[in-house]
Parts: C-alpha cells; structure tokens; sequence
C-alpha cells in the first residue's frame, strides 16, 4: 500500500514537473512575443509594482525571485537599460541599494499583463491534458492542506 501511495506521489511530482516546465516555455514564447519582456522581467515589475512605494531592497527581490545576487545585478542591470527600473541607493542601509519602478516599466506591465493572463489560461485549458489536471489537482490539494496546517501549528499561542 504505502509503496503504490509512493509511486503515485513521484507520478504526480513528475507530471507537475513536466507540465509547469511546458508551460512556463510556452508562456515566455507568448510574453516576449506580446511585450518582448521575458519572464523574469514580468516578475520584477509584478513584485515593484505591488511593493510599498514601488521599491524593493535587492535582496529582498532576490529573495522573492530565488534569484543569486549577480543573477539579480545581471537582470535588474538590464531592465535599467531599458528604463524600466531605476536602482537607487537605500536611505536606510548605505551599502545596499533598492530597485525602483519607473513610469515606463509601470507602463510596459500594464500592457503586458492582460495578455499574459490570457495566455496563462489558454495554456492551462488547452495544453493540459486530463490526466495532468487529476494529478495537479491532487499536488495542490495536498500542498494546501500542508500550507493550512502550518499556518494552524503557527497561529496557535504557545502553551505557558
């Protein structure tokens, strides 16, 4: 039994793995075809977009891109050049530095984004077949329950 649970666990992981890596190719075709940014370019904008004054500390944009920091220098260096963000030095740290949305990267998301999500939901109607939804749907049911738990075992007050 626990052995057939097992196998069915890696099948699940293998198919969200194949898919998610299809799907993610087929996305970034379709984004640089509509707006030539590429993934991680909408990313950036997305996280500065939705950061209090539209700024984030590099490492904290590091952080939440799973970006090294030279790959984050490389990319935000880029998008700089561009004028989509500007790097300015952080008021409160000296040494480090934030990324800063311009108006033009402001405006290349809001162009971006509703083919994007147009095209995120194509893909994810039309390029999954049956048996990846089946097991999608149970990697994230089970991924939610875990996510509920956690937060459950971390809300609760500690015993005195």
């Amino acid at each position: 039994m626990k052995e057939s649970l097992d196998a069915e666990r890696m099948a699940c992981w293998r198919a969200y793995i194949e898919a998610s890596q299809r799907l993610f190719t087929q996305l970034e075709d379709d984004l640089r075809a509509d707006s030539e940014l590429s993934f991680a370019d909408y990313h950036v904008l997305v996280l500065l977009s939705e950061a209090p004054g539209q700024r984030l500390r590099m490492g904290e944009l590091a952080g939440r891109l799973v970006f090294s920091p030279s790959r984050l220098t490389y990319q935000i260096s880029s998008m700089q050049k561009r004028g989509l963000v500007a790097r300015e030095s952080c008021p409160d740290d000296r040494r480090g530095s934030e990324a800063v949305l311009t108006a033009t990267g402001l405006l290349t998301l809001r162009e971006a984004a509703p083919h994007h999500l147009r095209s995120a939901r194509t893909h994810l109607m039309d390029d999954l077949d049956d048996a990846e939804v089946a097991c999608l749907t149970r990697v994230f049911e089970r991924l939610g329950r875990r996510l509920r738990a956690d937060r459950d075992v971390s809300s609760t007050p500690a015993d005195k």
